[in-house]
């Protein structure tokens, strides 16, 4: 029995009783879970005690089909992990097979890789930028990024014939040259996104509705964000200035000039949700950037000459990372020698930035949970692989 000289909710609450607590679970089919996740909220009225996701509503068999299909097999696959960044997924699991066979790709596939992957980024943020406008209750933003999207996914289709999954970069090469006005359309995108960015400030990020919904909500401290292995813009919006591309170098990436974007706090604390948001949006010109250097000095070469007519790597054990929109994205990949891969371990970037959902949840109202989640930007492709 209780004694009668505890009447306070605090002194009830230090005896382990929950009086006043609720479970309520959000999604898997919610629209503001970007997928098929559910969120088990714990709640003390409107303020978030506990947040515990569950995933595995999405099972790709990724890793167990991959033990099953031939090297080039796998390729397509790497597609649907993150399906909004497969270019991406198809480089980092090419160069991982190419560099246990020792293959040196042309210069020409080199460029059109990175040309890709940063289109393939621009792309994979307009979507999350646009959706996160929507979470938030600003709904034409939405329209102005999926529009330039589409520019994008045109010059996708026009080289190889798809506008989702491209099954795009190949071992040793690419599966398309691109078409004789490539350098002339990505260009001209390149002038179409810049005015979008201004747009999307005036409009969403420098608004005070969405400010005050997303400034010092959701803060997550640098060293938290190491300790769960956050990477991407997770990471960077929290201070932290790390990017594969520039410190872990891959591709040509060390050949262009520009800067790794990071969290200032600029409109509260940083690594607070508006941060997270932002970085992707300064990201955008910076691949912009990256992609204006690989078109002037756009090289002649056969994309193909470099392609294996049979891929049997040697046996040994290779980890490979590229920067992914979504942060690091990693294939540990073992060659027993014959055609088909012993084990290929993914590791999702997703993953890893969702598994801190909890600890930049509590104390914030359930409203904030939308505008939490929101920034992650998670694809559950990738996460549930």
């Amino acid at each position: 029995m209780l004694d009668n000289t505890l009447t306070t909710r605090e002194e009830i609450r230090d005896l382990g009783l929950r009086t006043e607590e609720m479970v309520l679970n959000m999604g898997p089919q919610h629209p503001s879970t970007h997928g098929v996740l559910r969120l088990e909220l714990v709640l003390e009225g409107e303020i978030i005690r506990k947040v515990i996701p569950h995933i595995g509503y999405l099972h790709r068999c990724f890793e167990k089909h991959a033990e099953n299909e031939s090297y080039t097999q796998v390729i397509p696959y790497t597609d649907r992990l993150d399906y909004l960044a497969s270019i991406n997924n198809n480089h980092g699991y090419a160069l991982g097979i190419e560099r246990l066979m020792g293959i040196e790709v042309p210069e020409r596939v080199e460029f059109i890789r990175v040309i890709m992957a940063e289109l393939q980024r621009i792309a994979s943020h307009l979507v999350a930028i646009g959706t996160y406008g929507m979470d938030i209750g600003a709904f034409t933003p939405f329209l102005y990024c999926f529009r330039d999207r589409e520019h994008i996914l045109d010059v996708f289709e026009k080289t190889c014939g798809a506008r989702l999954l491209y099954n795009y970069i190949w071992i040793g090469g690419v599966s398309h040259d691109v078409y004789p006005d490539f350098v002339k359309d990505v260009a001209d995108i390149v002038k179409i996104l810049r005015p979008t960015i201004k747009e999307l400030n005036d409009l969403l990020n420098y608004n005070k509705i969405f400010i005050d919904r997303t400034a010092n909500i959701g803060i997550l401290p640098a060293d938290v964000a190491i300790n769960f292995g956050c990477t991407g813009p997770m990471l960077r919006g929290s201070g932290v200035d790390f990017d594969l591309r520039r410190d872990d170098p891959y591709s040509i990436y060390d050949r262009f000039e520009w800067e790794v974007q990071v969290g200032k706090g600029e409109m509260g604390t940083v690594g607070d949700c508006w941060d997270r948001h932002m970085v992707r949006v300064w990201e955008m010109e910076e691949s912009c950037k990256i992609i204006e250097q690989a078109l002037e000095s756009f090289p002649e070469g056969d994309v193909q000459s470099a392609i294996p007519r049979r891929v049997r790597p040697p046996k040994g054990e290779i980890y490979v990372r590229v920067e992914n929109p979504r942060g690091e994205l990693g294939y540990y990949i073992i060659s027993d020698g014959t055609g088909t891969p012993f084990r290929v371990k993914g590791r999702a970037p997703g993953f890893s930035n969702l598994s801190v959902i909890n600890e930049i949840s509590k104390g914030y109202m359930v409203a904030d949970v939308v505008a939490i989640l929101g920034s992650i930007d998670i694809v559950l492709g990738e996460i549930d692989r």
